[in-house]
């Protein structure tokens, strides 16, 4: 009888517990991170589906968050003059308000039927270009022609041509930016009290770790979108002046899109440099087309390696392979919007999780 239930008994304890155990390590570490991959690729990427399915209130809430993190010295300045709060962050909104009125209103006067010529030369440009590429690489005509055809057709489909969805897209535009205003105000106001009122309903070592993630993620974003509005001014003043030693054509257009360029990084820089080499070539030849473009690898290189780690301080230490398939995953996701906040979103996510990582590690080292 003793052997029989030995023998009913010895299946029952090869169980789903005995087989696992039973696995070599290296397999059932790769089972662990496999899942673990699964599942946070699964949440990312609902939270993308999210962020699309409520796109205005996306881009409003990210644009908040930026230049909330971009004013607040401003707030905490007007706050050492012991202005109240709702004064403070009232102020600090009509002077985002007026940079934005002023710079808009000069732009245009300086800018105002430029943009179609500058749309004429690009043309022109991209068609020199073209011969250049048909008469020295073996690429047929039919086959370029293909291409732009193809990217045309890309562009016009994800442009929304219908004079309805137009509407529509500028009334979702308004609404975001009128949102983000409010919400600014909000937060540039009660940003503080409200992290306060966060950080008082954690107990025990969590709270610790939550208020110093916290603040270096508030460091991160605001290093990063002060910095980056630093680096865009001086990348547009750097090639803007160029140009113009150059006797480039419409040299001021070409220095904004540097500018805006220059929010989205190595992708953005890239088009503008691109953009500015064409023009100069359409307008002035080869010569001066190779000149721009020294000019443009000249002025990114000292950003990069000299301007932006003094500027940023290695708040935003991401590795350019990094920096590049985040925003090339922004863009697939949500178009230039998502390009823009793809960079600071990974920089603070960075931060927060190395961060908590440090305070676990502490103990044992």
């Amino acid at each position: 009888m003793v052997d029989d239930g030995r023998t009913t008994e010895e299946p029952r304890e090869r169980g789903p517990r005995a087989a696992w155990a039973d696995l070599p390590w290296l397999v059932r570490s790769a089972v662990l991170w496999s899942a673990c991959l699964v599942v946070v690729v699964a949440g990312l990427y609902l939270l993308g589906r999210v962020a699309v399915l409520l796109a205005p209130l996306a881009i409003a809430l990210a644009a908040t968050v930026f230049l909330t993190a971009m004013l607040d010295p401003v707030q905490r300045l007007l706050r050492r003059l012991r202005l109240p709060a709702a004064l403070a962050a009232l102020l600090t909104v009509v002077l985002l308000l007026g940079v934005f009125v002023g710079v808009g209103t000069l732009v245009w006067n300086l800018t105002a039927g430029q943009f179609d010529k500058l749309s004429g030369e690009l043309t022109r440009g991209v068609e020199q270009t073209r011969d250049f590429v048909t008469s020295t690489l073996p690429v047929t005509d039919q086959q370029l022609d293909r291409l732009i055809d193809q990217a045309r057709q890309g562009l016009s489909q994800g442009g929304g041509l219908d004079p309805v969805s137009g509407a529509r897209t500028a009334a979702e535009v308004f609404g975001s930016a009128l949102l983000a205003l409010v919400l600014l105000f909000f937060l540039l106001k009660d940003g503080r009290t409200m992290w306060r009122w966060v950080l008082d309903r954690m107990t025990g070592p969590n709270r610790a770790v939550t208020a110093e993630a916290g603040r270096n993620g508030w460091h991160t974003l605001g290093a990063y979108s002060r910095g980056t509005l630093m680096i865009a001014a001086i990348d547009a003043i750097g090639i803007g002046l160029a140009l113009v030693v150059l006797r480039v054509p419409l040299a001021f257009p070409l220095a904004l899109i540097t500018f805006f360029g220059a929010f989205i990084p190595i992708i953005g820089a890239t088009v503008a440099g691109v953009v500015a080499v064409l023009v100069a070539l359409a307008a002035n030849g080869p010569v001066t087309a190779l000149l721009v473009l020294a000019a443009v690898i000249a002025v990114q290189q000292i950003e990069g390696n000299l301007l932006e780690p003094l500027i940023m301080k290695r708040q935003v230490n991401l590795h350019p392979a990094v920096i590049l398939i985040v925003v090339t995953a922004g863009t697939l996701i949500a178009g230039i919007a998502g390009a823009f906040v793809a960079v600071p979103i990974t920089a603070v996510v960075w931060r927060v999780v190395d961060t908590v990582q440090r305070h676990r590690t502490a103990p044992s080292a």
